[in-house]
């Protein structure tokens, strides 16, 4: 869904053929509870005072929905609207948790609605004691130099959206693209996942998934490498390691399960102790990842990921 409707913001522009672009600079914010949140938007072409000007939220999961229509004065003890003449502020009043989610600014222009590129607000903390993060990344290939390496980051077991940024030995990323799975308890699986050419993957760089879930500094950050495949003499250690990692597969396979589709199964979460606050994680999960094959219902993947469990 988060594809579709970023494809809709860029084609709004083109179709209509206007050189009106709206842009929101703060990509995210984090926001206490009670507080107030401000965000901003910047437009290429005068607003007209804001008397077109309209705000959207979407919600993990969830279509859009307007939120307020700056030309009204509806709800404007929660809701305000600031202009200039090339940019607008929409202001929440006393926010909470619930309203965490993507704020779009929008313009109408000719009976068509132009967006902007969207701010993430969270609000609060989002980490609660069933929070885990997990790194998915290829495996291992041999000389293979060629082609294209799908790492993901998976955070699961949090209460609103999470800061999820990449970094390869020590440089940032562009941010990767977010899937989420919500389960019937409200809380969330975000599968964050880049794609990099194979031969940066087998190069022995390290790769660094970081996920911030509040403002207070605090980060839990994940980090591994390239690992050639192993070599024969050590074809002994096969059958141990299988066994392990039949055992972890069907425990990830579970969580996944009861996240996606919980009346299936007659069981609560279980609960993890708190992530270390920046230390990297004690392992890895080699996995053949396919983010475009999954079945209609949404419940489960086409291709499951299969692998072995190792310590970094």
């Amino acid at each position: 869904m988060n594809m579709i409707f970023a494809e809709y913001l860029l084609l709004s522009s083109l179709v209509l053929g206007v050189q009106l672009f709206l842009h929101q600079t703060q990509r995210i914010q984090f926001v206490e509870v009670s507080d107030t949140a401000k965000i901003h938007c910047s437009s290429t072409e005068n607003l007209e005072g804001g008397s077109s000007m309209f705000w959207y939220l979407r919600r993990e999961g969830e279509k859009p929905t307007c939120i307020k229509r700056c030309l009204d004065d509806q709800n404007v003890s929660k809701f305000a609207c600031k202009h200039e003449t090339h940019s607008s502020t929409l202001e929440i009043r006393n926010i909470q948790k619930t309203e965490s989610g993507i704020y779009y600014c929008a313009f109408e222009y000719s009976s068509y609605l132009i967006f902007g590129n969207g701010t993430t607000l969270i609000i609060g903390d989002s980490y609660t004691k069933s929070s885990w993060v997990m790194l998915l990344v290829p495996f291992p290939h041999g000389s293979q130099v060629t082609g294209t390496a799908n790492l993901a980051c998976v955070i699961h077991g949090v209460s609103s959206p999470v800061h999820v940024s990449w970094s390869v030995s020590g440089e940032l990323q562009e941010q990767g693209l977010t899937r989420s799975l919500k389960a019937k308890d409200g809380s969330l699986t975000l599968i964050n996942h880049i794609s990099v050419p194979m031969d940066t993957w087998t190069s022995g760089k390290n790769f660094t998934c970081e996920v911030k879930f509040n403002s207070s500094g605090n980060s839990v950050k994940t980090s591994t490498r390239y690992s050639a495949a192993p070599a024969s003499e050590c074809s002994h250690y096969i059958v141990p390691l299988a066994a392990g990692a039949g055992l972890l597969l069907l425990v990830v396979s579970l969580s996944l399960i009861w996240t996606l589709c919980p009346s299936t199964l007659g069981f609560q979460p279980r609960v993890s102790a708190p992530p270390a606050s920046v230390e990297p994680q004690g392992g890895i999960l080699y996995a053949h990842l396919d983010f475009d094959s999954r079945n209609r219902d949404g419940c489960t993947m086409q291709r499951s990921a299969r692998g072995k469990h190792v310590k970094a």
